[in-house]
């Protein structure tokens, strides 16, 4: 057996806004031995009178050497949240346990592939999105993008600009759509799903991350539409103290 992750010191060293209440981090990670697309870090926080508070976050990016990245959405009230999204300057140090997980996971292997997320759900997919493209992918992927409204899309301008590949993304808005989308505003249906691009055949993949309730509502379309139970990965989250 191997022995379990140790916590590494990592430095921020760029912040960058991407909704109201959320924002990226790019850690500096000394030692950091890589991870997989949908894996995910622990991340403390240690105050003056030695008093640690942790929580779980998504990796946004694919390994790029000791450099990693986190998206991190406040959740009001939270003990450690608050922190990342609103105070940790640049050059301050915190401390990473990881890589997590291997259920979850997603690897170039030339077969299709359906990511779904809702709200910050988006996160880990956008690793896998981002391994999509940088490997050259042939196979289709397809991204389908709940939000309630336009100001709470992650990554705007990465997905806006992502053409020229296999890939599409479509963006779902439950409480307020844009003036201009054909789609009104509503919750996720068996009719948002691409199943025309990527079709439920052997080899398709699907992913699926978000809120529990979102999770698997989106979960029981897809078998409903065909795609097989064992072939939908999902990932979820839910209250945690933040």
């Amino acid at each position: 057996m191997s022995a379990p992750p140790r916590w590494l010191a990592a430095e921020l060293v760029r912040i960058r806004p991407e909704a109201p209440g959320a924002r990226t981090l790019t850690l500096r990670v000394p030692d950091w031995p890589g991870h997989l697309p949908g894996q995910h870090v622990d991340v403390r926080l240690t105050a003056p009178d030695g008093y640690h508070a942790e929580r779980s976050y998504s990796l946004a990016a694919p390994v790029d050497g000791e450099s990693i990245e986190l998206t991190v959405q406040r959740v009001p009230g939270g003990e450690v949240s608050p922190y990342l999204v609103d105070d940790l300057p640049v050059g301050a140090y915190i401390e990473v346990r990881g890589p997590v997980g291997g259920w979850f996971v997603w690897e170039p292997a030339g077969e299709p592939v359906l990511l779904i997320g809702g709200g910050a759900g988006i996160v880990p997919l956008m690793a896998m999105l981002r391994a999509y493209r940088a490997a050259g992918e042939p196979a289709p992927l397809r991204l389908v993008y709940s939000v309630r409204d336009p100001d709470q899309r992650y990554y705007l301008d990465e997905l806006d600009d992502f053409g020229g590949y296999q890939a599409r993304v479509d963006f779902v808005y439950t409480r307020r759509a844009p003036a201009d989308c054909p789609r009104p505003a509503g919750r996720l249906t068996r009719a948002d799903l691409p199943v025309h691009d990527v079709p439920p055949a052997p080899g398709t993949g699907c992913y699926v991350c978000g809120p529990t309730g979102f999770v698997e509502h989106t979960a029981a379309l897809l078998v409903g539409a065909g795609y097989p139970a064992a072939a939908v990965r999902t990932e979820r989250f839910g209250p945690s103290g933040g």
